[in-house]
């Protein structure tokens, strides 16, 4: 028998299914749309050839108003019996729409150590062999957004696509563009 090493299995493309397998009630919905605290959070997902991408999965992952992380709450619970009165879950999971919009309900969260706010973007979509992740940050937060590693790493005509812009009181427009002019940056994570 000879010795043989195994390898990691590589990641396979990513097909349309997305509409039945993966979302989950309530899954954009980090909190409940009539609390004072919740924001809107949304956009839509572009192609390299500027075509909405109609069926992406986007997933956000992010601290609390106060900058508490759930794990710090001991919960990522749907159900909000073991986190904050709010019922926040820190997790939510959207499905883009046909014209490639997404949108979730959640709280504008806080500074986590005194550092800038922001919302963990994960992007699952057609074509792409491995999932991307970026970053949101609050353009009402140009002290700290200054003062972000990240975002004082990057040349300065990249890090607006990293901003959400406001719509309106309470809503927040974060467009991802997956290639192509004005490209979301996306994060390396080393496995």
């Amino acid at each position: 028998m000879t010795d043989q090493k195994f390898g990691q299995t590589p990641s396979q493309t990513i097909g349309p299914f997305f509409g039945y397998a993966l979302p989950f009630a309530g899954g954009p919905d980090l909190v409940s749309p009539h609390l004072s605290i919740a924001v809107r959070l949304h956009g839509t997902v572009f192609d390299g050839a500027g075509e909405p991408v109609p069926d992406a999965l986007i997933e956000i992952w992010q601290a609390n108003e106060e900058g508490i992380l759930p794990t710090e709450l001991g919960t990522f619970a749907r159900d909000g019996i073991n986190g904050p009165v709010s019922g926040f879950t820190g997790f939510g999971r959207c499905p883009t729409s046909r014209a490639g919009r997404y949108g979730f309900t959640t709280v504008k969260p806080g500074p986590v150590n005194g550092k800038a706010p922001y919302v963990l973007v994960t992007i699952f979509a057609r074509g792409m062999p491995q999932h991307v992740f970026t970053r949101v940050y609050f353009p009402d937060e140009v002290d700290l957004n200054a003062e972000d590693a990240l975002l004082s790493a990057l040349p300065e005509d990249r890090r607006s696509t990293l901003v959400a812009t406001r719509d309106k009181p309470g809503e927040y427009r974060f467009d991802i563009r997956l290639q192509g002019e004005d490209e979301t940056v996306f994060l390396d994570f080393d496995a």
